[in-house]
């Protein structure tokens, strides 16, 4: 017998409705086997992207993000994504999530109020920091204050030498000497770093069980677990930022997790981590600080995942939403990784002006350039773009929400690139009057230019400013920008994609399908992973086989039991291990790819030779002579297998419908008449040449009058610059 909640089958269910057929196995109305659903959110700083992903069908939402209760828009865009999908909760056997909570909460200051007890006489290392400065010759140079302030940081007695041998014994009368005045404090979470920790954890664990049985409440970060690596500033900075964001993240994500049930949805929660991989909601409420660019870190996997599919061996990937630009690297498909991250620069984009975390993290360039980055003029009569967002309240002049200053998205409505009925699919029209007047106010008056020549200077300048942020991070990552393929994705990049490749010189780009809510797809083709980072210094002439093989055996096996406990047991895996290596005498380190399994008696040389090989590809020569190479930490990385993209041939189509509008072209610096088609018209290997712009419901894909664009099969859209131009 077949029955339908309740009714027998003679009642015609709604699409994708489940009901029972023959032996309990479960069955769509149309007589197939149930497919189930995956959904990945990603909370941006102005909107906030769904997507709702099946074997064969992808369904995407972009709604504006609620700053004082991200919940209210994931609830609100999932409820809409799951309605136009017709499907319900108990079809979605998976959700991701991406969140800039944590990294928000870094920048403005809005975390616990957090203590730090450390070994007496490194009280204030955290704040001397190293010599590091972002302006060469500013006197006055200004530094980031520490997530900890002076009056809230406490020392115990306690010593280990660099070998983890006790020298003094931790005295746990002093730990009770110290809690009236961590209640003074008004101590909400407690960060614990002693000297050489990472090493031995022996006296942070005595002081973190100390604590907990006599503060309870508190949220206990130790430095031996969030980074245990050498050099204090970075893990006792990386130990007090994970503290500082802990009970806001963990509240927040029980929160969501709770706000998921009551709505029916009984798959498991997972988050985005700033490496790539995906972990459970436990892991990420112990360590949150590891998803500070969990976001971003969706977008390069989904770079990774297009460049992989469109056989692209050298890639820049560009994510322009509505707050940030991130800029990244990627080789034969994977997104180039670090262990060492700063958020809150002072100085912006300089390195050595933020709070450095040291974490795994894909490395790339993020700055305040994005679609409500606001122009202004400075003090010196320059125009200026950024890095102040007006974000999603109240957002850009032209979105009626009670913005009154231009920003970047007001610029390209002024420049006709942006249809005002046609923003969001026409779900939110555009004030172009508003958007006028905030222009002329803000930076047309003042330097004596028509509207639309400053809204083209705007653009101008933010194209600048991430040109010359990826400049600047492809040399310091040893690669050149001109040779490679610009990946273009989020609500932003493709109005500016063309633009940016003419700074670059790059003659190539390549804008995905649901390019509008790259991250969130990229959520999606992401693997549970999890990296865990150990310091083992040792010179290659005194190489300890047996030993590494030993501590790289404990760091799988913790990795492990991270990934099982999001995947099950029982998932195949795969492993990844990386030597951090240097010559004597040098104060840096650059990672190099080595095999998984023991180490023999050869590893001294193996090890050196694949040393040579990475020094020599990211520098362009080795050290001469006899130089040695010595290795500080290892990495292991653990992963399951990433989930297969969606592809979507365009469906075929009789004719194209093409209109035309007047758009202020960048190569010309006129207007000029712009062809207009519909993305979702478009056939496979199809062409539309430039100057055009190619509309979807998530952005827009402007083909300046130096490209030519074309389908490729899987939807994807290839721009390739023309001769000549």
């Amino acid at each position: 017998d077949c029955l339908y909640a309740g009714a027998t089958c003679g009642k015609t269910p709604p699409r994708r409705a489940r009901y029972w057929h023959g032996n309990d196995v479960l069955m769509t109305s149309q007589g197939n086997p149930l497919k189930k659903g995956r959904l990945g959110v990603d909370i941006g700083g102005t909107f906030t992207d769904v997507v709702l992903e099946f074997q064969d069908q992808r369904f995407t939402r972009k709604v504006l993000t609620t700053n004082d209760n991200p919940v209210s828009a994931c609830m609100r865009g999932i409820a809409e994504t799951m309605r136009e999908a017709q499907t319900d909760p108990s079809d979605i056997n998976t959700i991701i999530h991406g969140t800039t909570l944590a990294t928000n909460a870094v920048i403005e200051r809005k975390g616990a109020i957090t203590s730090l007890v450390t070994t007496e006489g490194f009280r204030d290392t955290i704040e001397i920091g190293t010599e590091g400065r972002p302006e060469q010759y500013d006197i006055n140079i200004v530094k980031p204050e520490p997530l900890v302030p002076r009056r809230r940081r406490f020392v115990v007695s306690e010593r280990l030498n660099s070998a983890g041998e006790v020298l003094l014994e931790l005295d746990e009368s002093s730990l009770d000497a110290l809690l009236p005045a961590l209640d003074r404090a008004n101590t909400e979470a407690l960060a614990v770093g002693f000297l050489h920790s990472y090493v031995n954890p022996i006296h942070e664990v005595r002081a973190r069980d100390f604590f907990a049985k006599h503060r309870p409440a508190w949220s206990i970060s130790l430095s031996s677990e969030v980074s245990p690596e050498f050099r204090e500033f970075e893990r006792f900075s990386t130990t007090c930022a994970n503290a500082y964001v802990q009970p806001m993240v963990s509240s927040y994500l029980a929160d969501f997790n709770n706000a998921l049930k009551s709505q029916g949805f009984s798959c498991p929660l997972m988050l985005m981590l700033s490496n790539g991989g995906l972990t459970n909601i436990k892991t990420a409420q112990q360590f949150p600080v590891r998803l500070i660019e969990s976001g971003p870190a969706g977008g390069a996997i989904f770079a990774g995942d297009v460049a992989r599919r469109c056989n692209v061996d050298r890639a820049i990937s560009f994510d322009m939403g509505g707050t940030t630009a991130k800029v990244c690297m990627l080789d034969d498909g994977r997104a180039q990784s670090s262990r060492r991250f700063e958020v809150g620069r002072v100085y912006r984009f300089r390195k050595d002006s933020g709070i450095p975390l040291r974490i795994p993290v894909i490395d790339m360039v993020e700055i305040g350039a994005g679609g409500g980055s606001v122009a202004h003029v400075d003090e010196l009569g320059r125009l200026a773009v950024g890095p102040e967002s007006a974000g999603s309240s109240p957002g850009p002049a032209c979105y009626g929400l009670g913005g009154k200053r231009p920003t970047v998205t007001d610029a390209n409505l002024l420049m006709h690139r942006i249809d005002p009925d046609g923003f969001a699919g026409g779900k939110m029209a555009l004030d172009a009057n508003a958007a006028s007047q905030a222009m002329v106010a803000g930076v047309s008056s003042i330097l004596e230019l028509g509207t639309v020549s400053a809204a083209f200077g705007v653009t101008e300048m933010v194209c600048e400013n991430m040109a010359s942020a990826a400049r600047v991070h492809a040399i310091e990552s040893g690669k050149n920008a001109n040779d490679r393929t610009l990946i273009a994705f989020g609500g932003a990049a493709p109005l500016h994609a063309c633009q940016l490749a003419d700074k670059l010189g790059i003659s190539r780009i390549l804008v995905p399908a649901n390019a509008g809510v790259g991250s969130a797809v990229g959520f999606l083709r992401a693997p549970v992973a999890y990296e865990v980072v150990r310091t083992l210094f040792q010179s290659l002439e005194r190489f300890d086989s047996e030993l590494t093989d030993r501590v790289n055996a404990e760091m799988q096996s913790e990795a492990r039991h991270h990934v099982e406990a999001a995947t099950g047991t029982g998932v195949p895996l795969s492993y990844r291990r990386r030597a951090y290596m240097r010559y004597r005498g040098q104060g840096h380190e650059i990672p190099v790819e080595t095999p998984v399994g023991s180490l023999g008696a050869d590893a001294p040389a193996m090890l050196q030779s694949l040393f040579d090989q990475e020094y020599r590809k990211v520098f362009g020569r080795n050290v001469g002579g006899v130089a040695t190479g010595e290795i500080v930490s290892w990495s292991v990385m653990v992963s399951s297998p990433p989930h297969s993209d969606l592809v979507e041939p365009p469906a075929a189509r009789t004719r194209l419908r093409s209109t035309a509008r007047e758009v202020f072209d960048s190569v010309a610096e006129s207007m000029k008449a712009f062809a207009v088609v519909a993305r979702k018209d478009l056939n496979a290997d199809q062409t539309i040449n430039g100057p055009a712009i190619i509309v979807e419901d998530e952005t827009s894909i402007i083909v300046s009058s130096s490209f030519d664009a074309r389908v490729l099969p899987g939807g994807d859209i290839n721009l390739v610059r023309r001769l000549g131009k």
